[in-house]
């Protein structure tokens, strides 16, 4: 394994860069996690079969804290210049939750950076997000103490104190605030081939997951008219914390949807 900082946006971003060969695969964390918080059981497993790049955002895991609120683009901005710094020219994706939101960004505002993406348990459009969602807006640190988050930020973060995770928390309350949601239109132009996955019981509903998939040509008759590009995954027995407690089944469906030819390659 390889480690690193990456000076991006007035961040130091950190990275970790697994395994070898392939197009890397970049993970992207959800809010409140980190690279080991949200990947540390799956990233072994797809570092075995190709390189994988994975990163902290700001104020998460390893990466300070600077004085700009959270948004998908900004946080997509920091990507970029990561890339950039690694020289890496285009990657796979796999954006989980806020990642997932990034990573949305990436595919459509950037698909030439982008071969293959998975995007997992993020809405696209505010209907699609439940009302128990705007919890997250009221966290305090009293209501997470003693959690694997609490105890990784303190042992971990640049700014290891309850107060500067109060910051975070507060951030995050506020997460994307004031930026545009994605049009039908917008989601219709997405050319990247993608996976999207959702938790039976996630905070994405399974309405909203089900018309982005009609959306980007999904929800057919494959028989007859040919499997779309695109796939739709729905995890059972998954809510959105634990989202990825489903391992071998997440690194299958990972792996198998990277490796799988383009259908419409002959």
């Amino acid at each position: 394994m390889k480690t690193g900082y990456a000076p991006v946006n007035g961040l130091e971003m950190y990275y970790e860069i697994h395994g070898q060969g392939g197009t890397p695969l970049l993970l992207l964390h959800g809010g409140l996690f980190n690279i080991d918080l949200q990947f540390g059981e799956l990233l072994p497993k797809l570092a075995e079969t190709r390189q994988v790049i994975a990163t902290d955002f700001q104020a998460h895991g390893r990466t300070n804290d600077i004085d700009r609120l959270l948004t998908c683009p900004d946080l997509a901005s920091d990507v970029i210049g990561l890339l950039e710094h690694l020289q890496v020219p285009q990657v796979d994706v796999f954006g989980f939750s806020v990642g997932s939101g990034v990573a949305q960004h990436l595919v459509i505002d950037h698909p030439q950076l982008i071969r293959k993406a998975i995007l997992s348990s993020a809405s696209f459009q505010k209907d699609g997000d439940r009302p128990e969602n705007s919890a997250v807006g009221e966290m305090k640190v009293e209501m997470i103490a003693g959690t694997p988050m609490e105890s990784d930020y303190l042992a971990k973060s640049p700014h290891p104190d309850r107060e500067h995770l109060q910051i975070l928390l507060d951030k995050l309350g506020t997460f994307n605030q004031g930026v545009p949601e994605w049009t039908d239109e917008q989601i219709k132009s997405i050319s990247v081939p993608t996976l999207l996955t959702v938790g039976d019981n996630d905070g994405m509903t399974l309405e909203h997951a089900v018309k982005v998939y009609r959306l980007l040509g999904g929800d057919v008759n494959a028989d007859f008219v040919g499997l779309p590009v695109n796939q739709l995954a729905v995890i059972p027995g998954s809510t959105h914390f634990f989202g990825l407690a489903r391992t071998e089944l997440f690194r299958e469906l990972v792996t198998g949807f990277l490796d799988a030819p383009d259908p419409a390659t002959p």
